[in-house]
Protein backbone atom coordinates (compact mmCIF):
# COMPACT_ATOMS: atom_id res chain seq x y z
CA UNK A 1 0.00 0.00 0.00
CA UNK A 2 1.46 3.33 -1.06
CA UNK A 3 1.47 6.31 1.26
CA UNK A 4 0.46 9.81 0.17
CA UNK A 5 4.03 11.00 -0.41
CA UNK A 6 4.73 8.08 -2.74
CA UNK A 7 1.46 8.65 -4.61
CA UNK A 8 2.33 12.33 -5.16
CA UNK A 9 5.75 11.40 -6.50
CA UNK A 10 4.22 8.89 -8.93
CA UNK A 11 1.57 11.42 -10.00
CA UNK A 12 4.24 14.04 -10.79
CA UNK A 13 6.29 11.55 -12.84
CA UNK A 14 3.38 9.91 -14.73
CA UNK A 15 1.64 13.26 -15.30
CA UNK A 16 4.38 14.54 -17.62
CA UNK A 17 4.10 11.39 -19.75
CA UNK A 18 0.29 11.44 -19.72
CA UNK A 19 -0.03 15.04 -20.96
CA UNK A 20 2.34 14.43 -23.90
CA UNK A 21 0.82 11.07 -24.96
CA UNK A 22 -1.87 10.53 -27.66
CA UNK A 23 -5.35 9.30 -26.85
CA UNK A 24 -4.55 5.58 -27.23
CA UNK A 25 -1.44 5.75 -25.03
CA UNK A 26 -3.28 7.86 -22.45
CA UNK A 27 -5.73 4.97 -21.91
CA UNK A 28 -2.88 2.52 -21.22
CA UNK A 29 -1.11 5.01 -18.89
CA UNK A 30 -4.38 5.61 -17.06
CA UNK A 31 -5.01 1.87 -16.54
CA UNK A 32 -1.49 1.38 -15.21
CA UNK A 33 -1.69 4.45 -12.95
CA UNK A 34 -5.09 3.46 -11.49
CA UNK A 35 -3.88 -0.06 -10.75
CA UNK A 36 -0.76 1.27 -8.99
CA UNK A 37 -2.35 4.02 -6.87
CA UNK A 38 -5.86 2.62 -6.36
CA UNK A 39 -7.45 5.81 -7.70
CA UNK A 40 -10.62 5.60 -9.81
CA UNK A 41 -10.17 6.35 -13.51
CA UNK A 42 -12.17 9.59 -13.30
CA UNK A 43 -10.07 10.97 -10.43
CA UNK A 44 -6.83 9.65 -11.92
CA UNK A 45 -7.55 11.31 -15.28
CA UNK A 46 -8.35 14.56 -13.52
CA UNK A 47 -5.13 14.86 -11.50
CA UNK A 48 -2.95 13.71 -14.40
CA UNK A 49 -4.56 16.19 -16.76
CA UNK A 50 -3.40 19.30 -14.89
CA UNK A 51 0.20 20.45 -14.70
CA UNK A 52 1.78 21.20 -11.29
CA UNK A 53 0.68 24.62 -9.96
CA UNK A 54 -2.63 24.52 -11.84
CA UNK A 55 -5.60 25.85 -9.81
CA UNK A 56 -8.38 23.26 -9.90
CA UNK A 57 -10.98 24.79 -7.58
CA UNK A 58 -11.91 27.07 -4.70
CA UNK A 59 -13.63 26.54 -1.38
CA UNK A 60 -14.73 28.80 1.45
CA UNK A 61 -13.71 27.78 4.97
CA UNK A 62 -14.64 30.06 7.89
CA UNK A 63 -15.23 32.91 5.47
CA UNK A 64 -11.79 32.58 3.87
CA UNK A 65 -11.39 31.66 0.20
CA UNK A 66 -9.04 28.67 -0.17
CA UNK A 67 -7.70 27.55 -3.55
CA UNK A 68 -6.69 23.98 -4.36
CA UNK A 69 -3.57 23.58 -6.50
CA UNK A 70 -2.29 20.41 -8.13
CA UNK A 71 1.21 19.29 -7.28
CA UNK A 72 2.00 22.20 -4.99
CA UNK A 73 4.24 21.25 -2.11
CA UNK A 74 3.98 22.53 1.42
CA UNK A 75 5.44 25.96 2.02
CA UNK A 76 8.78 25.91 3.74
CA UNK A 77 9.02 28.65 6.31
CA UNK A 78 11.97 30.87 5.65
CA UNK A 79 14.47 30.72 8.47
CA UNK A 80 15.34 34.20 9.75
CA UNK A 81 17.39 35.39 12.65
CA UNK A 82 15.50 37.15 15.44
CA UNK A 83 15.87 40.92 15.35
CA UNK A 84 14.64 41.46 18.89
CA UNK A 85 16.50 38.95 21.02
CA UNK A 86 16.55 38.19 24.71
CA UNK A 87 18.70 41.24 25.52
CA UNK A 88 16.07 43.56 24.01
CA UNK A 89 13.33 41.69 25.91
CA UNK A 90 15.10 42.19 29.26
CA UNK A 91 15.53 45.95 28.74
CA UNK A 92 11.97 46.31 27.42
CA UNK A 93 10.62 44.44 30.44
CA UNK A 94 12.60 46.71 32.77
CA UNK A 95 11.17 49.86 31.14
CA UNK A 96 7.66 48.37 31.09
CA UNK A 97 7.88 47.50 34.81
CA UNK A 98 9.18 50.91 35.88
CA UNK A 99 6.35 52.63 34.04
CA UNK A 100 3.66 50.55 35.71
CA UNK A 101 3.02 47.95 32.97
CA UNK A 102 1.40 50.38 30.52
CA UNK A 103 0.04 49.03 27.24
CA UNK A 104 2.10 49.04 24.06
CA UNK A 105 0.11 51.85 22.41
CA UNK A 106 1.01 54.12 25.31
CA UNK A 107 4.55 52.83 25.70
CA UNK A 108 5.66 53.09 22.05
CA UNK A 109 5.32 56.92 21.67
CA UNK A 110 6.86 57.35 25.14
CA UNK A 111 9.80 54.97 24.56
CA UNK A 112 12.38 57.59 23.53
CA UNK A 113 11.58 59.84 26.51
CA UNK A 114 11.51 56.91 28.95
CA UNK A 115 14.86 55.60 27.72
CA UNK A 116 16.47 59.03 27.92
CA UNK A 117 15.13 59.67 31.43
CA UNK A 118 16.21 56.31 32.86
CA UNK A 119 19.63 56.51 31.20
CA UNK A 120 20.18 59.98 32.65
CA UNK A 121 19.56 58.70 36.20
CA UNK A 122 21.63 55.54 35.56
CA UNK A 123 18.71 53.17 36.07
CA UNK A 124 19.17 51.80 32.57
CA UNK A 125 22.33 50.92 30.66
CA UNK A 126 21.86 50.18 26.97
CA UNK A 127 24.25 49.17 24.23
CA UNK A 128 24.03 51.27 21.04
CA UNK A 129 22.45 48.33 19.20
CA UNK A 130 19.77 47.72 21.84
CA UNK A 131 19.07 51.45 22.10
CA UNK A 132 18.39 51.62 18.35
CA UNK A 133 16.16 48.54 18.41
CA UNK A 134 14.04 49.98 21.24
CA UNK A 135 13.52 53.14 19.21
CA UNK A 136 12.41 51.18 16.14
CA UNK A 137 10.31 48.55 17.91
CA UNK A 138 6.65 48.41 16.88
CA UNK A 139 3.50 48.15 18.95
CA UNK A 140 2.82 44.55 17.86
CA UNK A 141 6.39 43.49 18.66
CA UNK A 142 6.11 44.97 22.16
CA UNK A 143 2.91 42.96 22.66
CA UNK A 144 4.52 39.77 21.38
CA UNK A 145 7.64 40.08 23.54
CA UNK A 146 5.73 40.96 26.71
CA UNK A 147 2.87 38.48 26.27
CA UNK A 148 4.25 35.88 28.76
CA UNK A 149 4.62 38.62 31.40
CA UNK A 150 1.09 40.04 31.16
CA UNK A 151 -2.12 39.37 33.05
CA UNK A 152 -0.53 37.64 36.07
CA UNK A 153 -2.68 39.20 38.76
CA UNK A 154 -6.34 40.09 38.96
CA UNK A 155 -7.84 42.47 41.51
CA UNK A 156 -11.26 42.19 43.09
CA UNK A 157 -14.06 44.71 42.88
CA UNK A 158 -15.18 47.21 45.48
CA UNK A 159 -18.61 48.30 46.59
CA UNK A 160 -20.51 51.48 45.92
CA UNK A 161 -20.83 53.58 49.08
CA UNK A 162 -22.33 56.85 47.83
CA UNK A 163 -25.42 58.16 49.57
CA UNK A 164 -27.68 60.82 48.05
CA UNK A 165 -26.96 64.45 48.89
CA UNK A 166 -29.29 67.00 50.38
CA UNK A 167 -31.90 69.21 48.77
CA UNK A 168 -29.09 71.50 47.61
CA UNK A 169 -29.08 69.45 44.40
CA UNK A 170 -31.65 71.86 42.97
CA UNK A 171 -29.09 74.67 43.34
CA UNK A 172 -26.36 72.74 41.46
CA UNK A 173 -26.81 72.26 37.70
CA UNK A 174 -26.36 68.88 36.00
CA UNK A 175 -23.54 68.23 33.56
CA UNK A 176 -23.36 65.08 31.42
CA UNK A 177 -20.52 63.55 29.43
CA UNK A 178 -21.76 65.25 26.24
CA UNK A 179 -21.53 68.69 27.89
CA UNK A 180 -17.74 68.57 28.30
CA UNK A 181 -16.53 70.83 25.50
CA UNK A 182 -14.16 73.12 27.42
CA UNK A 183 -10.94 73.96 25.61
CA UNK A 184 -9.24 75.29 28.74
CA UNK A 185 -7.66 73.40 31.64
CA UNK A 186 -9.02 73.63 35.18
CA UNK A 187 -12.39 71.90 34.75
CA UNK A 188 -12.23 68.84 37.01
CA UNK A 189 -14.25 65.75 37.75
CA UNK A 190 -14.21 64.51 41.36
CA UNK A 191 -15.09 61.22 43.00
CA UNK A 192 -14.49 59.28 46.22
CA UNK A 193 -13.02 55.77 46.31
CA UNK A 194 -13.91 53.82 49.46
CA UNK A 195 -11.41 51.51 51.17
CA UNK A 196 -13.84 49.24 53.03
CA UNK A 197 -12.16 45.94 52.16
CA UNK A 198 -15.53 44.39 51.27
CA UNK A 199 -17.19 45.30 54.58
CA UNK A 200 -19.24 48.52 54.49
CA UNK A 201 -19.84 48.76 58.26
CA UNK A 202 -18.13 51.39 60.41
CA UNK A 203 -15.81 54.18 59.31
CA UNK A 204 -13.10 53.58 56.77
CA UNK A 205 -10.73 55.72 54.71
CA UNK A 206 -11.74 57.44 51.49
CA UNK A 207 -9.57 58.58 48.61
CA UNK A 208 -10.65 61.74 46.84
CA UNK A 209 -9.69 61.66 43.17
CA UNK A 210 -9.59 64.76 40.92
CA UNK A 211 -8.90 64.64 37.16
CA UNK A 212 -8.66 67.54 34.72
CA UNK A 213 -10.78 66.81 31.65
CA UNK A 214 -8.58 68.58 29.07
CA UNK A 215 -5.06 67.55 30.12
CA UNK A 216 -5.75 64.39 32.14
CA UNK A 217 -3.82 65.76 35.14
CA UNK A 218 -4.79 63.66 38.18
CA UNK A 219 -4.38 64.29 41.91
CA UNK A 220 -5.60 62.28 44.90
CA UNK A 221 -5.83 62.79 48.67
CA UNK A 222 -7.04 60.52 51.49
CA UNK A 223 -9.34 61.26 54.45
CA UNK A 224 -10.37 59.20 57.46
CA UNK A 225 -14.07 58.93 56.49
CA UNK A 226 -16.80 60.56 54.39
CA UNK A 227 -17.66 63.30 56.86
CA UNK A 228 -17.99 66.65 55.10
CA UNK A 229 -15.24 68.29 57.16
CA UNK A 230 -12.67 65.60 56.30
CA UNK A 231 -13.63 65.44 52.62
CA UNK A 232 -13.41 69.22 52.43
CA UNK A 233 -9.84 69.14 53.83
CA UNK A 234 -8.91 66.49 51.27
CA UNK A 235 -10.38 68.69 48.51
CA UNK A 236 -8.15 71.59 49.57
CA UNK A 237 -5.10 69.26 49.70
CA UNK A 238 -5.72 67.94 46.18
CA UNK A 239 -6.48 71.43 44.88
CA UNK A 240 -3.13 72.76 46.15
CA UNK A 241 -1.26 70.11 44.12
CA UNK A 242 -2.69 71.19 40.77
CA UNK A 243 -0.25 73.34 38.75
CA UNK A 244 -3.06 75.55 37.40
CA UNK A 245 -6.13 77.24 38.88
CA UNK A 246 -9.36 75.25 39.21
CA UNK A 247 -12.21 76.72 37.15
CA UNK A 248 -14.88 74.06 37.67
CA UNK A 249 -15.70 70.94 39.70
CA UNK A 250 -18.13 68.23 38.63
CA UNK A 251 -19.08 65.54 41.17
CA UNK A 252 -21.63 62.82 41.75
CA UNK A 253 -24.68 63.27 44.00
CA UNK A 254 -23.09 62.09 47.26
CA UNK A 255 -23.64 64.14 50.41
CA UNK A 256 -19.86 64.49 50.79
CA UNK A 257 -19.97 66.84 47.78
CA UNK A 258 -23.53 68.16 47.70
CA UNK A 259 -23.43 70.23 50.87
CA UNK A 260 -23.48 73.87 51.90
CA UNK A 261 -19.73 73.98 52.72
CA UNK A 262 -18.78 72.87 49.22
CA UNK A 263 -21.27 75.15 47.52
CA UNK A 264 -20.16 78.18 49.55
CA UNK A 265 -16.50 77.39 48.86
CA UNK A 266 -17.08 77.21 45.09
CA UNK A 267 -19.11 80.44 45.07
CA UNK A 268 -16.44 82.27 47.10
CA UNK A 269 -13.59 81.09 44.82
CA UNK A 270 -15.60 81.58 41.60
CA UNK A 271 -15.53 77.87 40.76
CA UNK A 272 -18.26 76.43 38.56
CA UNK A 273 -19.90 73.63 40.55
CA UNK A 274 -21.91 70.98 38.65
CA UNK A 275 -23.11 67.44 39.31
CA UNK A 276 -23.93 64.31 37.32
CA UNK A 277 -27.26 62.59 37.00
CA UNK A 278 -28.12 59.97 39.60
CA UNK A 279 -27.03 56.40 38.77
CA UNK A 280 -25.32 57.52 35.53
CA UNK A 281 -21.62 56.72 35.92
CA UNK A 282 -20.88 57.70 32.33
CA UNK A 283 -21.57 61.32 33.28
CA UNK A 284 -18.31 61.13 35.31
CA UNK A 285 -16.47 58.88 32.87
CA UNK A 286 -13.17 60.79 33.04
CA UNK A 287 -12.73 60.27 36.78
CA UNK A 288 -14.41 56.87 36.93
CA UNK A 289 -11.75 55.33 34.70
CA UNK A 290 -9.01 56.91 36.84
CA UNK A 291 -10.50 55.42 40.02
CA UNK A 292 -9.22 52.03 38.91
CA UNK A 293 -6.24 52.87 36.70
CA UNK A 294 -4.66 55.10 39.37
CA UNK A 295 -6.19 54.67 42.86
CA UNK A 296 -7.15 50.98 42.82
CA UNK A 297 -3.98 49.89 41.02
CA UNK A 298 -1.90 51.77 43.58
CA UNK A 299 -3.61 50.83 46.87
CA UNK A 300 -5.83 47.88 46.00
CA UNK A 301 -9.08 46.79 47.68
CA UNK A 302 -7.97 46.30 51.30
CA UNK A 303 -9.64 47.98 54.30
CA UNK A 304 -7.88 51.11 55.57
CA UNK A 305 -9.49 52.60 58.67
CA UNK A 306 -6.70 53.99 60.90
CA UNK A 307 -4.92 57.31 61.06
CA UNK A 308 -1.58 55.65 60.32
CA UNK A 309 -2.95 54.19 57.09
CA UNK A 310 -4.44 57.52 56.02
CA UNK A 311 -1.03 59.15 56.60
CA UNK A 312 0.68 56.50 54.45
CA UNK A 313 -1.96 56.93 51.75
CA UNK A 314 -1.40 60.68 51.59
CA UNK A 315 2.36 60.21 51.44
CA UNK A 316 1.91 57.67 48.66
CA UNK A 317 -0.42 59.99 46.71
CA UNK A 318 2.17 62.78 46.80
CA UNK A 319 4.65 60.54 44.96
CA UNK A 320 1.92 58.96 42.81
CA UNK A 321 0.83 62.37 41.49
CA UNK A 322 4.34 63.11 40.19
CA UNK A 323 4.75 59.60 38.80
CA UNK A 324 1.38 59.59 37.03
CA UNK A 325 1.33 63.12 35.65
CA UNK A 326 4.94 63.25 34.47
CA UNK A 327 5.59 59.66 33.38
CA UNK A 328 2.30 57.94 32.51
CA UNK A 329 1.21 58.68 28.92
CA UNK A 330 -2.52 58.58 28.18
CA UNK A 331 -4.58 58.69 25.00
CA UNK A 332 -7.64 60.86 24.46
CA UNK A 333 -10.65 60.11 22.27
CA UNK A 334 -10.64 62.37 19.18
CA UNK A 335 -13.94 61.25 17.66
CA UNK A 336 -16.34 58.32 17.55
CA UNK A 337 -18.51 57.25 14.62
CA UNK A 338 -21.31 54.70 14.54
CA UNK A 339 -22.42 52.72 11.50
CA UNK A 340 -25.38 50.66 12.70
CA UNK A 341 -23.89 48.33 15.30
CA UNK A 342 -20.27 49.07 14.42
CA UNK A 343 -18.55 51.78 16.49
CA UNK A 344 -15.24 53.23 15.29
CA UNK A 345 -13.10 55.22 17.72
CA UNK A 346 -10.11 57.38 16.87
CA UNK A 347 -7.54 58.26 19.56
CA UNK A 348 -4.69 60.73 19.51
CA UNK A 349 -1.06 59.84 20.19
CA UNK A 350 -0.27 58.90 23.77
CA UNK A 351 1.16 61.80 25.79
CA UNK A 352 1.73 62.41 29.48
CA UNK A 353 -0.47 65.03 31.22
CA UNK A 354 2.73 67.04 31.69
CA UNK A 355 3.27 67.20 27.91
CA UNK A 356 -0.36 68.16 27.36
CA UNK A 357 0.02 71.03 29.86
CA UNK A 358 3.12 72.27 28.02
CA UNK A 359 1.20 72.24 24.74
CA UNK A 360 -1.78 74.12 26.18
CA UNK A 361 -1.70 77.82 25.13
CA UNK A 362 -3.96 78.90 28.03
CA UNK A 363 -1.42 78.06 30.76
CA UNK A 364 1.03 80.72 31.88
CA UNK A 365 4.68 80.36 30.82
CA UNK A 366 5.83 80.68 34.44
CA UNK A 367 3.81 77.62 35.36
CA UNK A 368 5.32 75.70 32.42
CA UNK A 369 8.84 76.75 33.43
CA UNK A 370 8.21 75.55 37.00
CA UNK A 371 6.91 72.22 35.72
CA UNK A 372 9.95 71.80 33.44
CA UNK A 373 12.26 72.38 36.39
CA UNK A 374 10.33 69.84 38.45
CA UNK A 375 10.40 67.33 35.58
CA UNK A 376 14.20 67.62 35.25
CA UNK A 377 14.63 66.79 38.93
CA UNK A 378 12.39 63.69 38.91
CA UNK A 379 13.59 60.10 38.48
CA UNK A 380 10.71 57.76 37.52
CA UNK A 381 12.55 54.66 38.77
CA UNK A 382 13.12 56.28 42.19
CA UNK A 383 9.46 57.37 42.36
CA UNK A 384 8.42 53.82 41.56
CA UNK A 385 10.63 52.47 44.35
CA UNK A 386 9.18 54.92 46.89
CA UNK A 387 5.63 54.05 45.87
CA UNK A 388 6.37 50.32 46.15
CA UNK A 389 7.86 50.83 49.61
CA UNK A 390 4.73 52.63 50.83
CA UNK A 391 2.55 49.94 49.29
CA UNK A 392 4.49 47.33 51.28
CA UNK A 393 3.91 49.38 54.45
CA UNK A 394 0.15 49.38 53.85
CA UNK A 395 0.15 45.63 53.25
CA UNK A 396 2.18 44.88 56.41
CA UNK A 397 -0.04 47.07 58.58
CA UNK A 398 -3.16 45.47 57.16
CA UNK A 399 -1.76 41.99 57.85
CA UNK A 400 -0.99 42.98 61.46
CA UNK A 401 -4.53 44.32 61.93
CA UNK A 402 -5.97 40.99 60.87
CA UNK A 403 -3.76 39.14 63.35
CA UNK A 404 -4.61 41.31 66.39
CA UNK A 405 -8.29 41.82 65.53
CA UNK A 406 -10.00 45.18 65.79
CA UNK A 407 -7.59 46.74 68.28
CA UNK A 408 -5.95 49.27 65.96
CA UNK A 409 -3.69 50.67 68.66
CA UNK A 410 -1.98 47.29 69.12
CA UNK A 411 -1.56 46.90 65.37
CA UNK A 412 -0.12 50.39 64.98
CA UNK A 413 2.30 49.89 67.89
CA UNK A 414 3.38 46.52 66.47
CA UNK A 415 3.80 48.12 63.07
CA UNK A 416 5.92 50.98 64.46
CA UNK A 417 8.05 48.40 66.32
CA UNK A 418 8.66 46.46 63.10
CA UNK A 419 9.66 49.63 61.24
CA UNK A 420 12.16 50.63 63.93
Amino acid sequence: MLNMRQKKAITAEVGNRYRKANKKDKGKILDEFSATTGYSRVYAARILRYSPGKIVGYSKINGRKIKYIIGKGRKVKRARDKIYGYDVFLELKKIWTIFDFICSRRLKPFMAEAKEKLTKHKDLELSPETRQKLLLISVSTIDRLLKPEKDRYRLGKGRKGTKPGSLLKKSIPIRTFADWDEKKPGYLEADLVGHDGGCGSGDFAQSLNFVDVLTGWDESAACINKAQVHVFEAIKTAKARFPFAIAGIDSDNGSEFINSHMLAYCIKNKITFTRSRQYRKNDNCFVEQKNYSIVRRAVGYLRYDSGTEVGILNELYAYLGCYTNFFQPVVKLVFKTRDRSKVTKKYDEAKTPYRRVLECPDIDDKIKARLKSQYDSLNPAELKRKISKLQDKLLKLNTLKQKVGKDLSIAEKSYEYILT
